[in-house]
Order: C-alpha cells, then structure tokens, then sequence
C-alpha cells in the first residue's frame, strides 16, 4: 500500500496539510488544481483521489478508489457514492485516514481478484469474464478452468484439467471437459462472437 498516491484534486491547502502530518507520510501527495490538470498527469496508476463537492468529477475518475469531500450530505444524494467514498466537514483527520485505509484494502482486493487472459478479464470475486464493456456470468467450474489456463503458456492436456478443476484421476471416463470446453466455447461465442476463444491441438488445450 505504501506505493499509493493520495491525488488531492482543488484545495492546495488541504493537501499541504496532508502533507505535513505523519499519518501520511508513507504516501506521496499530489496536488492538482482542477480535474484538467490530474487528466494530463500520466501517472495516475495506485492512487486514490480526494476532491471537493464535485460530483461531476466522480465519472471521470471512476477507475479509481475515491472520496468526496462535501460541507453537506445533501450533495451526494445525487451520486453512486456509497458511505466509504465520502466525508462531511468538518471531520477528524483519523477519519480520514480511516477512509484512506479501507478503500486501499479495498482496491488491493479487487486488484488480486482480477486475471488477464488474451484480451479478456477474468473476475475471479464475481466470476465473471469481461471485454469491450460486456461481461458474462460464469460458473465456479468455468472460472477455475480458465484459472488453470492463466497460469500456463503452454496447450493444457486432458487429465490435467480432470485432476486440477473436477478432482478426477488419470483414468476417468468422462466427457466432463469436453461437454464443459463445448457449452464455454458457445456461451462466448454468443456473447463476444469469438469463435476461437479455447482452441485444441494435439498437446491439449490453450486460449
């Protein structure tokens, strides 16, 4: 968590007392006077953002863990913020740091439960498989099978799925994988159009 950012988008003063107290000094504070000027910085990765009464703001920064700072709670009825995303002056600065503590926690889970897998992303938390802004719910079993090909660069034989996803020893006889890699492929296909999405030789499978 120490490679974090706290951005602090429109009160210099506010930050630079952030700055100033120990509580913080393990993160890197970063000014910046308005949304423009954060949107041209080109490091914005591992950070969250603290702006002022902005909801507009919220849409922009929305890849990133947040808060809002607001002089009135009648301000956010408006947003999707939930209660950990904001603060009502005046508050303690331990509040704060509160905040700045369970959002991190939160984005580092999200992080770890998040796979690439050749242009796709694999949500392991809601088991989910996204690309170009659509998703498709999975089941427990798909999501462990293309686990075990995340971890592979080479074609995945039979046996080791049976053993690795459903438990089964070398000499089962079943068509559990192939009846499972068949309803994937067709879910996929239905959903991204991709007809290549798990493709076989004669060393196994692979995506």
């Amino acid at each position: 968590m120490s490679n974090f950012n706290i951005s602090i988008l429109g009160n210099k003063i506010f930050s630079e007392i952030v700055r100033e107290i120990q509580l913080f000094s393990q993160y890197e504070i970063k000014h910046y006077t308005d949304i423009d000027s954060w949107i041209k910085d080109s490091k914005k990765e591992n950070q969250i953002v603290v702006f002022f009464e902005n909801s507009s703001y919220k849409n922009k920064i929305n890849k990133f863990p947040s808060i809002m700072i607001t002089e009135s709670s009648e301000k956010i009825k408006n947003t999707s913020l939930n209660s950990e995303e904001f603060l009502i002056m005046p508050f303690k600065i331990l509040d704060f740091q509160k905040k700045i503590i369970s959002l991190l926690a939160k984005d580092e889970f999200k992080r770890n439960s998040l796979i690439l897998l050749s242009g796709y992303i694999i949500d392991k938390n809601e088991r989910k498989i996204k690309k170009n802004n659509l998703e498709l719910q999975l089941s427990e079993k798909e999501i462990e099978f293309l686990i075990l090909f995340s971890k592979s660069n080479n074609p995945i034989n039979r046996n080791l799925v049976l053993k690795t996803v459903w438990k089964y020893s070398d000499e089962s006889e079943t068509h559990t994988v192939e009846t499972h890699i068949h309803r994937l492929r067709k879910k996929i296909f239905e959903k991204f159009g991709d007809k290549n999405f798990i493709k076989n030789n004669d060393k196994g499978y692979y995506i």
